[in-house]
């Protein structure tokens, strides 16, 4: 594997993708900044309709905006591409609903070395969390598992921490939500350590833009031009 130099990257990015999420940014900003520096959060918002422009405004956090709605994979390749441009070690992603909890970060950070990727990982149980979601999240993690050579239990978990180095090496397509699978896919395939830090599962008072039917068939695909294309 081609790592970078971990001595010359010593901080880590928070990034967090943002779809009208202007009800949940301040308490989420509020909150992350006791644990994260002000200087290391960036909030990508991807075109959303409310007001969450003039919130990140307002709130003074360094932030880049769409015009249109492109998709979460197409914001986080945008704060991936900064945090490269910055020189960080790693990035860590983290949603704008407040289903992510900002008080779990200090348990990715203890986890970072700049080589391995770190992933949050839910209670993966059909009575904790929404049956649709729970049997897309088993198909994909099957499927990264096994491609990978490595046990993966919440392929569909967006709260991960990604070593930079990983992504400059990577060649990611998709934009939707399977982008996520994706690069977990791919991170595997090239032989990179996956070390799980156990997370909270929250789903209540925060809408859903996955449709996990949809989002599963697509990856399925992906994964069927890879092995037969």
């Amino acid at each position: 594997m081609n790592m970078m130099n971990a001595d010359n990257h010593n901080h880590t990015l928070v990034l967090i993708p943002a779809y009208n999420a202007a009800r949940y940014l301040p308490e989420l900003l509020n909150r992350l900044r006791r644990h994260v520096a002000e200087a290391d959060l960036l909030v990508v918002n991807d075109g959303s309709a409310d007001e969450t422009a003039e919130i990140l405004a307002r709130e003074n956090v360094r932030h880049i905006n769409f015009r249109q709605n492109q998709g979460k994979g197409a914001a986080l390749k945008a704060g991936f591409e900064y945090a490269m441009e910055h020189s960080y070690r790693s990035v860590l992603t983290i949603d704008a609903d407040l289903q992510h909890l900002p008080e779990e970060v200090p348990r990715f950070l203890a986890e970072d070395n700049g080589q391995r990727l770190v992933l949050g990982v839910r209670a993966i149980k059909p009575k904790v969390m929404p049956f649709a979601r729970w049997l897309s999240n088993n198909l994909t993690s099957i499927i990264v598992s096994v491609f990978s050579s490595q046990r993966v239990r919440d392929s569909q978990s967006g709260y991960r921490l990604i070593p930079v180095w990983l992504l400059k090496a990577l060649r990611l397509r998709r934009i939707g939500y399977d982008f996520e699978s994706e690069l977990l896919f791919k991170a595997g395939a090239m032989g990179c350590p996956v070390v799980e830090v156990p997370i909270s599962t929250v789903y209540e008072g925060s809408p859903s833009f996955i449709n996990p039917l949809a989002d599963t068939l697509r990856f399925v695909r992906l994964m069927w031009k890879r092995v037969w294309v």
